[in-house]
């Protein structure tokens, strides 16, 4: 009879919290998978400019710097509002927040069929930004779910979501030229009501014990932003999610550009990137959790280095004075040499965004909500200011590798930074532990 009750009660949109059958572990299985779900499909509107841009910068006749514009829109609403997104997902349930987030894409993804001027698109990217946050919000919600030795693990396969953004360069290119651009945004408003209703029928609710821990003061929360190490976190994640972002806006026109290639070839190897550094976010999580989120970073770091000196270089000739005439020396990175490089940044810079997050939990557990939140907008910001400042640079200085130059210098500045932040909190700890020993007493 209590079966049967059970049955004729049976409310599908409280089944994540009704079935008690489930182990805590298996939830956690289906938060983590859900979660990464939906930050895929938000990932993907929030880099739909990507594809659009292309079509839009000979159809509107867009300079560069308009071209980067119009680019940065999306992302920089959506790194704007991570910060407070990130503070309000602290105190109420981040299941719930998710779901009204990807409510709100539906109005202006079916707007994009009306728009016809640069204006248009450009706010209505501001709109489609707010796709941007999801990020804040699923990575409060999966954290609640795995232990501090699994967080690294957990927040790398949570991060691989990034893949959205290979969704929408190998699927959007397809719907333009079967169903044109004016039905692009509906269409990717059906699929988010999909996501909606998957997500709100089946993803686990926080349990309330946790959501009630969670609700602290608000003091609680902002106290950390005080700390520098905060905003240190989030220039490296400037470089390796601003960076990844950026690039993964401006590579398609870039191979289009700088190596003739067609629209269509230009996707193809600019998804080889996207997705080669989203799906090892994960095994950058776990190398985070067994040698230490540090020593990946700086590994990291070292290896993009090399890697962005070569593609800094532009296409050069030189005249060479000879014994008995002039030698005409010709240096240039091929497109396969380029995509090569390209290849392996990417696959370093997903080891970096997941052990920047594993620094965090192990900075501030209790506060990856807000903490996270600062330091994913610092980042987002990278991909909002990049492609603008990468426009900049290539109409002033007039060579397309100058987006290349840029990344090299911002690198730079965070490696110099870490190294002066490592050796000073190193010496902290030696004064620290000198005094806990109470050495100057000591025989």
């Amino acid at each position: 009879m209590e079966g049967n009750q059970r049955t004729k009660n049976f409310n599908p949109l409280t089944y994540g919290e009704l079935n008690t059958m489930q182990s805590p572990s298996t939830k956690a299985n289906i938060a983590l998978t859900l979660a990464t779900l939906a930050f895929a499909a938000n990932f993907s509107v929030w880099v739909l400019y990507a594809v659009i841009g292309i079509h839009l910068k000979s159809q509107l006749g867009l300079s560069a710097t308009e071209f980067g514009l119009l680019l940065s829109t999306p992302i920089f609403s959506g790194a704007v509002l991570r910060l407070p997104i990130g503070f309000l997902s602290e105190r109420y349930a981040p299941k719930k927040l998710l779901l009204w987030q990807m409510a709100f894409l539906i109005i202006p993804l079916i707007m994009l069929k009306d728009a016809t001027t640069l204006v248009d698109y450009l706010w209505l990217g501001l709109l489609i930004g707010v796709s941007g946050v999801s990020f804040t919000i699923g990575i409060r919600y999966v954290v609640d779910w795995f232990s501090s030795q699994k967080q690294g693990t957990a927040m790398g396969i949570f991060g691989a979501g990034n893949a959205g953004a290979a969704i929408t360069l190998a699927l959007a290119p397809w719907i333009i030229d079967h169903a044109g651009l004016d039905l692009l945004g509906p269409i990717y408003a059906a699929g988010m009501i999909l996501v909606i209703l998957l997500f709100g029928f089946v993803a686990p609710q926080t349990p309330a014990y946790i959501l009630q821990k969670n609700k602290q003061g608000w003091q609680h929360h902002f106290e950390p932003l005080r700390h520098l190490a905060v905003w240190r976190f989030g220039l490296y994640y400037y470089f390796v999610f601003g960076g990844y972002l950026a690039l993964t806006l401006w590579l398609p026109q870039y191979y289009v550009s700088a190596y003739d290639l067609n629209i269509n070839q230009a996707m193809a190897l600019t998804l080889l990137y996207v997705t080669s550094s989203s799906l090892v976010r994960a095994a950058g999580g776990w190398f985070a959790d067994k040698y230490g989120a540090r020593t990946v970073n700086w590994s990291v770091f070292w290896t993009c280095l090399v890697c962005l000196f070569f593609l800094s270089y532009p296409p050069t000739t030189m005249v060479i004075q000879g014994v008995d005439k002039q030698v005409n020396l010709h240096i240039e990175i091929n497109v396969w040499v380029f995509t090569g490089l390209i290849f392996v940044i990417g696959i370093a810079q997903g080891f970096g965004r997941a052990s920047v997050y594993k620094i965090i939990y192990d900075y501030y557990p209790k506060q990856m909500g807000s903490v996270g939140g600062v330091v994913a907008m610092v980042g987002a910001l990278g991909g909002c200011t990049l492609p603008l400042i990468f426009g900049i640079a290539v109409d002033f200085i007039g060579v397309y590798s100058a987006c290349f130059m840029l990344l090299y210098a911002v690198l730079a500045a965070c490696m110099l930074l870490m190294f002066v932040a490592n050796k000073k909190e190193k010496h902290q700890e030696r004064v620290r532990h000198a005094i806990e020993t109470n050495f100057l007493e000591r025989d």
